[in-house]
């Protein structure tokens, strides 16, 4: 069984440092920015959203643990209305398929219930399709559907 635990500063820097490159990465794989602009816009997403890094008001990021060992992290964020969203979830690579994503997505919805969260959100690139299926699988329904085609 998987505990999710607040990050600390150290954890906190070493997901910053990985996930704004990764985010950068995916919206140019999606299309959406240009190589040359994407780490400038993922760099001012991520300070805009987390002016003070793991403390930010309105936002929760926790560290996934099996035991003592960190398998990897969920950061949820306090929306208006009662209403979550899932800015992130990433299980460390040599952790995957072991079934902590699915485990960390029920441990934050019961986390969002002790809210007196309503509902949670997230957002998922159309490329990712292992994470789309998870998703659906517990429960999630796609609210709109933004299609591309290059020409």
């Amino acid at each position: 069984m998987i505990a999710l635990q607040p990050m600390d500063n150290k954890e906190f820097k070493a997901y910053l440092e990985l996930s704004i490159n990764d985010y950068a990465s995916e919206h140019v794989r999606a299309g959406n920015w240009t190589e040359e602009e994407a780490l400038t816009n993922a760099t001012e997403q991520f300070n805009m959203l987390l002016p003070d890094g793991e403390n930010s008001e309105g936002q929760k990021l926790f560290s996934i643990r099996d035991d003592e060992k960190e398998v990897g992290m969920i950061w949820l964020g306090l929306k208006p209305n009662n209403k979550g969203f899932i800015y992130d979830i990433r299980i460390w690579e040599d952790h995957q398929g072991h079934g902590y994503g699915k485990q960390a997505m029920q441990e934050i919805e019961a986390f969002g219930r002790e809210l007196g969260l309503t509902s949670i959100g997230l957002h998922v690139f159309g490329h990712n399709t292992v994470a789309r299926e998870l998703y659906k699988k517990l429960g999630y329904v796609e609210t709109d559907i933004v299609m591309d085609k290059a020409l």
